[in-house]
């Protein structure tokens, strides 16, 4: 997904602690890199407000991002993200440069739908797990998708989902199934809901009942 997300970057000269101290208190901007591709990699700022208005979109992570930088632009993807672990003050960004020929490795989320209308679930009592949230995709920018779907609505009890069940799109591969079978990750399960059945549940009460006729036994 290309120009629906747009950031303005400035270089920065001044690497001291001291400055970036300053930049991200005094002046509210978040620390960057940008990588990759011919060029040397370049550090700059973002203004904190912007930055934080894309990234509550969670397509920000997963597109081609038009990254002005002293009015220059470049195509970018978001490669990281730093937030301080107290405050989820967005710290420090890595962008990685992109070429339109050459493939790129980035993680994309996944989407679980029709989990209310699963099988397993509505006719057989079951509860979904999830093994993974997210995986690591090889593709070209032109292909990279926002998001990949997992379609949980036929899933009956007992069965799961594999990363070779996924469909992806055109273009687009899964980077752990490319190192062979062996890396086939689990992703979704339907489990047995946990606890007793309805039998074990009315035992005691079956149990209480005996103890009742017993002591009326013994009068």
């Amino acid at each position: 997904m290309s120009g629906e997300f747009k950031l303005n970057a400035e270089t920065r000269a001044d690497l001291g602690k001291g400055a970036s101290r300053r930049l991200r208190r005094l002046e509210n901007r978040v620390l960057g890199i940008v990588y990759g591709g011919k060029n040397k990699p370049s550090p700059v700022t973002v203004a904190m407000n912007e930055i934080v208005k894309l990234a509550e979109s969670e397509a920000f992570f997963t597109s081609l991002v038009d990254l002005s930088i002293d009015g220059k632009a470049e195509q970018v993807v978001v490669k990281d993200m730093q937030r301080h672990p107290a405050k989820e003050t967005i710290m420090h960004v890595d962008f990685l440069r992109v070429d339109a020929k050459t493939k790129l490795t980035i993680q994309v989320p996944l989407h679980f739908i029709n989990e209310e209308a699963c099988f397993g679930v509505k006719m057989e009592g079951g509860t979904i797990s999830h093994a993974l949230n997210d995986i690591e995709v090889s593709c070209l920018p032109k292909d990279l998708p926002e998001y990949i779907e997992v379609d949980m609505a036929e899933l009956k009890l007992g069965e799961n989902i594999h990363l070779s069940d996924l469909t992806l799109p055109k273009g687009v591969e899964s980077v752990a199934l490319s190192h062979g079978a062996d890396h086939d990750l689990l992703v979704s399960a339907v489990n047995a809901t946990k606890g007793g059945s309805d039998e074990e549940e009315a035992a005691p009460e079956e149990a209480a009942e005996g103890e009742g006729e017993a002591e009326g036994g013994e009068e």
